[in-house]
This record gives structure tokens, sequence and C-alpha cells, in this order.
């Protein structure tokens, strides 16, 4: 499948890309205007915005609804950042963050098998809750790695893939997204989706993901006021 085909409309795969997020961490959601939004219960307590390429009047009225609290966040994606990153300025919002990318994966291009640990001393588990598919790696009583996926409309949306530090460069990244993709093929899925740091983004172009779109996350907060370790 060619990269225009795989991608096709970045606004719904925004929507897709939400309503998977959300159901991942049973997060609330609604819609703001024509954009979604979801409450982050367990981190800020309020709703994050996200919008793909709003024109300047939409952008205006989700920076007004941002900066209400500042504990309330706008993503925007876009392949256009100086565009957002000048409107943001003069909305009165700060760039918290402009490192992440929305990564695409042809589901039909990944191994549907269940992988298998080389290292006797590491332990798969995986399980499911509430439609959401988990994957850890256990190493004796600590966990080395985990993730977890949940599919909506034919996607599988990825979320938490995480290699704690004393177990990082042994594989175990594309372990745990092998072991979630096996789980996923449990439904009928095409696509796969995610939203990548720095550091994943390497990852998961090794594994076969293609770019997306640029994430820019936009609050009242100055930079060094936010925890970036929450994703």
């Amino acid at each position: 499948m060619s990269h225009d085909a795989l991608v096709g409309d970045i606004a719904d795969l925004l929507e897709v890309w939400v309503a998977g997020w959300s159901g991942s961490r049973s997060y609330e959601t609604r819609k703001e205007g024509r954009f979604p939004a979801a409450l982050r219960a367990d981190i800020t307590g309020d709703w994050e915005y996200f919008a793909h390429d709003p024109s300047e009047a939409e952008f205006s009225d989700l920076a007004a609804r941002t900066r209400e609290a500042d504990t309330r966040i706008l993503t925007i994606l876009t392949n256009d950042v100086a565009r957002y990153t000048q409107l943001a300025q003069e909305h009165g919002l700060n760039v918290t963050s402009d490192s992440q990318t929305m990564m695409i994966v042809d589901m039909g291009t990944q191994d549907a098998e269940d992988p298998w640990l080389s290292d006797d001393d590491l332990e798969l588990a995986t399980s499911e809750s509430n439609g959401v598919h988990f994957a850890v790696v256990h190493a004796d009583d600590k966990v080395a790695a985990s993730g977890q996926v949940f599919v909506v409309r034919q996607v599988a949306v990825f979320d938490k893939i995480v290699t704690e530090p004393d177990f990082q460069r042994r594989g175990l990244g594309s372990f745990i997204m092998k072991a979630l993709a096996a789980q996923a093929f449990e439904h009928d899925v095409e696509r796969g989706l995610l939203l990548a740091s720095l550091d994943g983004q390497h990852l998961y172009s090794h594994l076969g993901w293609k770019n997306v779109s640029q994430v820019l996350m936009l609050s009242t907060k100055r930079v060094d006021e936010v925890d970036l370790s929450v994703a």
C-alpha cells in the first residue's frame, strides 16, 4: 500500500487515534466543534483538545478554551509547524512539546505470530481487559518493558510503549510491539497508529512505520513547567 493510500484523511486518522488512545486509558471523550477532546482524569484532571490543521478561527476558539485553565492542553497535528507556533504566540499559548510524530503502519506488513524471548531470564505476560490488550515483560519481580493496544475501526492504536532504563538496548521495544501486534490480529485490523517520541521514532521506523504528521502540544504553561515524561 502506498504512503498516501495508507494515510488517507489525516483528520479522520486523528479521530480514530483519539478514540483508541482514550479507549486504552479509559478517558471520557467529547467533541469541541468538529474536533475531538479527551478528559485526562488520571494526569491533569482536565481536557486535552486535538485538531489537524485548524483554520485561524477554529484555532482561536480552541485556544480560548485552552486558556481557561493551565491544566488544559491543545494538541495540533500539522506539517506547518511555523504557522501554528506563530498562532500559539498570538493567542497566549506556549509550545510545550514539538518532538512527537504521529506514525502509521500497514498491519499486513507486521508479523501475526507471537514473538519469542531469547533471554531465559525474561518472561512475557499478556492479558486483556475492557478491550485493552496488554503485554508485559518481567525479569523476576521487575517490569522490564510494557505496552498496550486498543482496536477501533480496524485500526490498532498502540500506547504506553516503555522499556525500563535498566533493560534498554536489548530489543525489548521491538519485542513488545510484536507481542501487541499479535494480540491486535485477534481483531480485523488494517492499520496501526501511534504517537512516537524522538526516542521511539527510530524504533518504529525500523519496524516499518511511516510518518504522518508532526505534533505540537500547546498550553499556557512554559515548557519548564510541564512534565514531558507523561505521554
